[in-house]
C-alpha cells in the first residue's frame, strides 16, 4: 500500500517542477526546501579523504549510500558511523568521519567522507595474575591479544577487542587443562583503557587449580569379539603422565579407528575419569561399546570457493550412506584443517529424514595458499645468494602441491621443480615428481665446474597412523669441467681443449619415516626418524644408507623449554668392492657437526685440496630451546643451546683416488659447542648458529656463524 505522506511529496515536487519556469526561477524548487531537495539529488562519486588504516574499497564497502544511489542527512550520518565503528573495532579510539556534500557540474552530488584517523590506539601491556605454574611468557604467546611492539606497525596485531578477550580466556583455559590443570579457570579477562597513553592495559586473573597425572588405564568393552588388547597400543594416556585434555580426545579417536578396522563401524568410544583426590591422578577406563546405528545420509560443503569438493570429501574416512561415528567425525575434521586450505573447519550435525539417518554440514573459510618468495643471504662456501620461488599448496583447488624455484650465488645457479599429488588415482597414496638444472661455476673454493641436469619420481603411502613409506626413482646427467687443466686432443694435435668428463648415474630407493610429534612446526614431544636405502647405478654400483632420528620433550614445559636430542649415520658403500666416486660420497659438514663450513670437513687430495668426501658417519647432537625472556614470544624470537659430535669414516673406499691431505684425516671426530636464535620469519624458520669448534683435523675449514633454514633432521 502506497505511503499517504510519500505520495502528497511526490505530488507536491512534480507541482513544484512544472512551476518554476513558469515563474522564472532557475534552479530553485518552490515549497521544498532544501533538505528534501537534497534527498533527492543523484550521487555522481563515492570519496574518502585520510584514510590509511582501510583502502578505499574496504570503506565503499561500509556504506550504503553508494548501493542507493540517492542520500539523505540521517543515511550519511549512519554510514559516517559504520566507518567509525570499523575504526574502533580495528584499535583506532580518537577517530572521527565526517561526510561533505558537494555539487557537480551535472548537477549530482559528490559525497566525500573525510576521515580523520587520529592516532592509532595499541596495548601497553598484557599482565596475569593466579599463574603460579606456567609463565606469564608462555601465556602471552597462545592467546590472540598482543602487546604493542617495534614490528606492530607492520604486523598491526596489537588491537584491543572484547572479542579477542573472549577467546583467549578459552585458549589459555584449553592449555591449562591439556598441561595437568583440569579444573583451570580464567576469572576474570578485563581491558583498561589508559587515555594519557592512548593504550589498553589487559589483566587476566587465573585460578589454576590443582595439577594431575594419569593413573591407571585400561580398556573395556561390551561388544563381543573385540579385541580390547589389540587396541591398547592407540592410548596416549600413559600411566604417570601429566592430564591432558587433547591426549584423552585423541585416544578416544584412536580406539573408535582401531574398533571401525575390526569390522566395528558403530563402536561408540567414551572415556571414564575416575579422581583420586588424594593422589591428584585420573583412572581412566575407555568404554568400548555398541552405538546407535545411525548413518550418514548426506554431506554439505560450504564456503570453498576454490578448493574442490572432493579435497574435502577424500579426508573423510566415511561417506554418504555409511555408519556415523563421532570419533570418525572428529578425525576427519583434523584431517581437513591439517591441509593448511582453511582459516576455520566448522562441523554441524542435524537429524536426517529418519530417526536413524544424520546430515553432516562442513563450513570452511579459505585462506591464501600461495607463496611468493624473494629471498637473500650468505653462505661460506656460496657467497652471495638469492633466490625466487613461487609455491602453490593448492593447485587449481586440487590439493596439488607446486613449487618452482630459480637461485644464484657466486659459485652457480639452479632451477628445481617440483609437483606433487597427495591423493594418486584417488588412492590414499601420493606421487610426485622433482626435475632440476644445477650449475657450480669452477671457483677458488671448487676445483672443477659442474652442470647436472636430473630428476625423480617418487609414491608415497601411509602404512599406520605414525608410520609411511616412500619409494623413488631417478636419473642423472653430471658434466665436470676444469678449465685450469687443459690437455691436447689427441684427434687434433696442436689443438688445446678444457679438461671434461660426463657422469651418468640412475637411482632406486626407498624411504620410512616415523612420526609421532605433537607438532611439525614447533615440536615439543614425540620422535621424527626417518630410514632410506638407494642404489644408484649406470656409471656407479653403490649402495647408500642413512638413519636419522630425533626426540622432543618438554624440560620446563611450564615456561615453554624444550629438549631434543638428535642421532643419525650413514654408510654408503661400493658393491663391486671398488672406490666410491667423490661426486656420491658424503659432503655434509654444518647439517652434522655445526660450527664446520659447507663441505668443509673429511679427506681431501694432498695436490689440489679437492673434497673427496666420507663413506660413513655417525652423529649425535643435544638441543635446549628456550623463550628469550627480554623478547615476546609474538615476535617469534626464541634461543639455543646446543652441542654436536660425529665421527667420520677419514679415508675408507676413497684411498684409491691418490694421495690423501694428512692434515684432512688426522683428527676423525669433530665436535663443536654453540647457541642460536631462532626466528619463526614470514619466510620460514630461520636459525642463526654460532659455534665454537672443540675437536677438529688440521685441515678442516670452520665458520663461527651460518643463517641456515630450520630442520627437523
Amino acid at each position: 500500500m502506497t505511503n499517504p505522506k510519500k505520495l502528497m511529496r511526490g505530488i507536491f515536487v512534480a507541482l513544484a517542477l512544472v512551476a518554476a519556469p513558469l515563474a522564472g526561477i532557475s534552479g530553485t524548487l518552490i515549497g521544498v526546501d532544501a533538505a528534501q531537495a537534497q534527498e533527492q539529488q543523484l550521487i555522481s562519486a563515492v570519496l574518502f579523504e585520510g584514510n590509511s588504516g582501510f583502502s578505499d574499497a574496504q570503506l565503499l564497502a561500509m556504506v550504503n549510500v553508494a548501493e542507493q544511489g540517492r542520500f539523505s542527512q540521517a543515511g550519511l550520518a549512519a554510514d559516517a558511523e559504520s566507518i567509525r565503528l570499523a575504526y574502533v573495532g580495528k584499535g583506532y579510539m580518537g577517530v572521527t568521519v565526517t561526510p561533505r556534500v558537494e555539487q557537480s557540474e551535472s548537477g549530482r552530488a559528490r559525497v566525500t567522507f573525510v576521515v580523520n584517523e587520529g592516532q592509532r590506539t595499541g596495548i601497553a601491556a598484557i599482565n596475569f595474575t593466579g599463574n603460579n605454574s606456567i609463565g606469564s611468557g608462555t601465556l602471552k604467546s597462545i592467546i590472540r591479544t598482543h602487546e604493542t611492539s617495534l614490528l606492530s606497525w607492520l604486523f598491526r596485531d596489537d588491537t584491543y577487542s572484547e572479542d579477542l578477550l573472549t577467546i583467549d580466556r578459552g585458549l589459555i583455559e584449553l592449555y591449562y587443562m591439556n598441561h595437568g590443570y583440569p579444573d583451570a579457570q580464567v576469572t576474570s579477562a578485563v581491558g583498561e583503557y589508559d587515555a594519557s597513553r592512548n593504550a589498553y592495559f589487559v589483566n587476566f586473573t587465573i585460578s589454576e587449580g590443582e595439577r594431575y597425572r594419569f593413573g591407571q588405564v585400561g580398556v573395556e568393552t561390551s561388544i563381543p569379539g573385540l579385541n580390547p588388547d589389540a587396541m591398547t597400543g592407540a592410548i596416549r594416556t600413559g600411566k604417570g603422565g601429566t592430564y591432558s585434555l587433547a591426549d584423552l580426545q585423541k585416544s578416544q579417536e584412536d580406539l573408535a579407528f582401531e574398533a571401525t578396522a575390526q569390522g566395528y563401524a558403530f563402536a561408540d568410544v567414551r572415556p571414564r575419569v575416575d579422581r583420586d583426590v588424594a593422589n591428584s591422578t585420573f583412572n581412566v577406563t575407555y568404554l568400548v561399546d555398541e552405538g546407535a546405528r545411525i548413518y550418514v545420509e548426506r554431506i554439505n560443503i560450504s564456503g570453498n570457493t576454490k578448493t574442490r569438493d572432493a579435497v574435502i570429501r577424500r579426508e573423510l574416512d566415511f561417506g554418504e550412506g555409511d555408519p556415523f561415528n563421532r570419533s570418525m567425525v572428529q578425525r576427519g575434521k583434523t584431517r581437513i584443517e591439517g591441509l593448511g586450505f582453511f582459516k576455520t573447519v566448522g562441523f554441524d550435525m542435524q537429524a536426517g529424514s529418519a530417526p536413524d539417518k544424520v546430515v553432516i554440514n562442513i563450513t570452511v573459510e579459505e585462506q591464501s595458499t600461495g607463496d611468493y618468495g624473494l629471498t637473500a643471504g650468505f653462505d661460506s662456501s656460496a657467497g652471495l645468494l638469492g633466490e625466487v620461488s613461487v609455491t602453490e599448496r593448492n593447485f587449481l583447488g586440487r590439493g596439488q602441491y607446486v613449487r618452482a624455484a630459480v637461485s644464484a650465488s657466486e659459485s652457480g645457479q639452479s632451477y628445481d621443480f617440483s609437483f606433487t599429488e597427495p591423493r594418486f588415482m584417488g588412492l590414499r597414496m601420493s606421487s610426485g615428481v622433482d626435475v632440476y638444472h644445477r650449475i657450480t661455476e669452477e671457483t677458488d673454493k671448487n676445483t672443477y665446474g659442474t652442470t647436472a641436469t636430473g630428476g625423480q619420481i617418487r609414491f608415497g603411502a601411509p602404512i599406520t597412523t605414525d608410520l609411511s613409506a616412500s619409494i623413488f626413482t631417478g636419473l642423472e646427467q653430471k658434466v665436470l669441467k676444469d678449465h685450469e687443466a687443459p690437455f691436447t686432443d689427441v684427434f687434433n694435435p696442436g689443438h688445446v681443449v678444457d679438461f671434461e668428463n660426463t657422469f651418468n648415474k640412475a637411482w632406486v630407493g626407498y624411504s620410512l619415516a616415523y612420526n609421532t610429534l605433537d607438532e611439525t612446526k614447533h615440536p615439543s614431544e614425540g620422535i621424527y626418524a626417518t630410514f632410506s636405502q638407494q642404489y644408484i647405478g649406470w656409471d656407479y654400483n653403490l649402495l647408500k644408507t642413512e638413519a636419522k632420528a630425533r626426540y622432543f620433550m618438554p624440560l620446563l614445559s611450564d615456561w615453554n623449554v624444550i629438549g631434543s636430542v638428535k642421532a643419525q649415520a650413514g654408510y654408503i658403500a661400493a658393491l663391486d668392492g671398488g672406490t666410491v666416486s667423490p661426486l656420491e660420497a658424503f659432503r655434509s659438514a654444518g647439517s652434522i657437526v655445526r660450527g664446520f663450513q659447507s663441505g668443509g670437513m673429511g679427506p681431501r687430495l694432498n695436490s689440489s685440496q679437492e673434497l673427496l668426501g666420507y663413506t660413513g658417519y655417525v652423529a649425535a647432537s643435544a638441543e635446549i630451546e628456550f623463550p628469550i625472556p627480554v623478547l615476546p614470544e609474538t615476535y617469534g624470537v626464541r634461543g639455543a643451546v646446543w652441542a654436536d659430535a660425529a665421527l667420520i669414516d677419514g679415508n675408507g673406499a676413497l684411498s684409491g683416488m691418490g694421495a690423501v691431505d694428512g692434515g684432512s684425516i688426522d683428527q676423525n671426530f669433530k665436535s663443536s659447542v654453540g647457541a642460536s636464535i631462532i626466528w619463526d620469519s614470514p619466510f620460514g624458520p630461520l636459525r642463526g648458529d654460532f659455534a665454537h669448534v672443540l675437536n677438529k683435523a688440521t685441515d678442516d675449514k670452520t665458520q663461527v656463524f651460518s643463517l641456515t633454514l630450520q630442520q627437523l633432521l
